[in-house]
């Protein structure tokens, strides 16, 4: 056996089993790292669920768990939670909240609020919303723009789960790449 058959020749491409990349991108979706844990590559899918769910979670406790929620009134369009959503499952409280609200009911946890969309708001007054901006202060918008990254990185991790690792591919005539031009001239 050669060493180019042991170690592998540099020019072929690595493959990787994504077993079945639909319902990797699922579990994907719905539990950071999930879909790269079915495919077997748990360093990625361990790191994916950490970084994520940790952006996510200091974001949404910053803003005591209101920065996360799902309204699309005329009065207030939440534009935001489409990204949020892109974190799964720990984003879909907000909607059962939101129904919850919308039917006139109670939210769960009524005294906390926790992902639960504000009154309507009002043209002039001081509305929920409005309180929340004042209590939280800039804490609020920084929740939500923590949470909204963590669910658009979680779609570049469910396109990892779902295409594989982007890399080139290697030259098939076998030519060298050309010289990298930041380099000086004296190396």
């Amino acid at each position: 056996m050669s060493n180019d058959v042991k170690q592998g020749r540099p020019d072929e491409p690595i493959e990787i089993d994504l077993r079945q990349p639909g319902l990797a991108a699922l579990w994907a979706w719905l539990w950071p790292g999930a879909g790269h844990l079915y495919q077997r590559r748990y360093a990625k899918g361990v790191l994916f669920m950490t970084c994520i769910l940790s952006i996510y979670f200091f974001g949404l406790a910053m803003g005591a768990g209101r920065v996360v929620y799902a309204s699309w009134t005329e009065t207030d369009k939440r534009w935001q939670y489409f990204c949020q959503l892109g974190v799964g499952l720990p984003a879909l409280p907000a909607l059962v909240q939101a129904r919850r609200v919308m039917g006139g009911k109670d939210p769960f946890f009524p005294k906390q609020k926790y992902m639960a969309p504000p009154h309507p708001v009002l043209p002039y007054g001081n509305d929920d919303l409005a309180k929340l901006h004042e209590e939280y202060h800039l804490y609020f918008e920084l929740g939500t723009l923590f949470t909204m990254i963590a669910g658009l990185l979680n779609i570049l991790a469910i396109y990892d789960a779902y295409a594989g690792p982007v890399m080139g591919a290697p030259d098939p005539k076998g030519n060298k790449p050309p010289p990298d031009s930041s380099r000086s001239s004296k190396e």
